[in-house]
């Protein structure tokens, strides 16, 4: 999601049916992640890695979240190495030590879950390796920052902390977002700020928290394409997201059992 100040604050506490939706989503979306990281390999396109997830979500009775979206072409959005996210899946073909990150979401009876994880095509150099660590590793901390009356600036500020402390730049352009409805809802959720500052977190709140990394500095790029974000460096750049609820004594991961 792009970084807009001054965003309107419509936050939207979910019913327990709601929730549970989500929770049915956030199954699709996790079931799908661990299907392409058993798939992905030298050699595929990432069309290939595309069609796979469309499948996988369609034989499921869900619907890829991001195809159609705002004109998106595609199910999945596939980066590669410098590119940072909303890479278009086509004919590249994955070599060997690239470093690969998929975005992904799903939505079943019209609610959204959505996630994202970088991945190395064999055998990748240590500072790859490193990165993606990190990156993974300052989502977790960040979660762990989530519950009823924490507020995002305490979610934001240990992102960044963790990640500059680690040798690596946050991308501020792109940040995450509230989700439930609509893929992306209030309120916005930066990977850098003070600890302390922005809007109160509430049990029933759904959000998305998505730290992107990247070796070298923060600022960003467009392609040509109009989509595909890359780092304006060319330094290589992570990125990882699940979709949390807030729940009344800490957080529940809808996309991803691994950091409760």
């Amino acid at each position: 999601m792009t970084n807009s100040v001054g965003s309107s604050l419509g936050i939207t506490i979910k019913s327990e049916r709601e929730v549970n939706l989500m929770r049915q989503s956030g199954v699709v979306t996790n079931n799908v992640k661990k299907l392409l990281r058993e798939k992905i390999k030298t050699g595929m396109t990432t069309s290939d890695i595309d069609t796979i997830a469309e499948n996988q979500i369609r034989s499921e009775g869900a619907i890829p979240a991001f195809k159609g979206l705002y004109g998106f072409p595609a199910t999945v959005c596939a980066s590669i190495n410098e590119e940072i996210v909303h890479g278009i899946p086509g004919n590249r073909v994955l070599s060997d030590g690239d470093i690969l990150s998929i975005d992904v979401g799903a939505i079943v009876e019209g609610y959204y879950s959505d996630s994202a994880f970088t991945i190395g095509i064999g055998s990748v150099k240590q500072k790859s390796a490193d990165l993606i660590k990190a990156t993974y590793d300052s989502l977790k901390v960040g979660i762990k920052k989530v519950k009823p009356g924490a507020r995002i600036g305490d979610i934001s500020s240990t992102i960044q902390q963790f990640a500059e402390n680690s040798g690596y730049s946050v991308v501020r352009e792109y940040v995450g977002h509230g989700i439930g409805r609509e893929l992306h809802e209030d309120p916005q959720i930066p990977n850098y700020g003070s600890a302390g500052e922005g809007p109160l977190l509430h049990a029933g709140m759904t959000i998305a928290i998505e730290p992107m990394l990247n070796i070298g500095g923060w600022k960003t790029m467009q392609k040509e394409d109009g989509w595909t974000v890359v780092t304006s460096d060319g330094s290589l750049s992570a990125h990882f997201e699940d979709t949390i609820l807030v729940t009344d004594c800490g957080f529940e991961v809808l996309t991803n059992d691994e950091i409760n």
